[in-house]
Formats: C-alpha cells, structure tokens, sequence
C-alpha cells in the first residue's frame, strides 16, 4: 500500500483522489461479481443446469402501448386511448354535451 501525506495535497488533488477510489472500488466490485458468477455457472453446468434455471429468472411481459380511440379536434397530437383519466380536452367536449363519438378515431 502507498503512503503518502494527504495533508500535503491541493483540494483538487484529494477530490481527482476521491474519483479514484471510488472507480477503483467499482471495478473491483464488478470483478468479483463477475468471478462469483461464472463460478456459480460452472457449478450449475456441472450439474447439468443453467443458472438461470436455478435462479428462476422471470421475464416480465410488456403491454404494448394502448391504441388511440379518441382525438381532440383541434390538435391532433393529443389523443386517448379510453383508458385510465380522461384528459380535460375530453372532458370538456362531454361536458358541452356534445356526442364523444364525434371524437372517435
């Protein structure tokens, strides 16, 4: 281990230091991780397994995004699905009493 005399260095050379360590500390996490897996995964070969049966890894199915059914009349950037709050645009056109159909994608 180096010694040397943190009293004697810049505010700027103990912050670079800082930087330093905690890179290194990362790495060397990431390393160990690394090596803790792949033995991990040798172990699990060696018994005929993969580790992910092991571990039961679960992939979470992702809705695909809602298809647009409503669309406000004047900017048709804004729309709705039907799904979830009404946005205030159309609010308002139910609200005037008007049919949401005239709304209708």
């Amino acid at each position: 281990m180096t010694d040397f005399d943190l009293e004697a260095l810049s505010l700027k050379d103990l912050r670079q230091l800082q930087k330093d360590l905690a890179k290194a500390i990362s790495t060397y996490e990431d390393r160990h991780k690394a090596e803790a897996r792949a033995k991990l995964e040798a172990i699990a070969k060696e018994m005929g397994y993969s580790l992910a049966d092991l571990i039961g890894t679960e992939v979470k199915a992702t809705r695909a995004p809602a298809v647009a059914k409503y669309r406000h009349p004047e900017n048709a950037a804004l729309t709705w699905s039907g799904r979830g709050r009404k946005p205030q645009w159309f609010a308002d056109h139910i609200n005037a009493g008007k049919d949401p159909s005239a709304l209708a994608v």
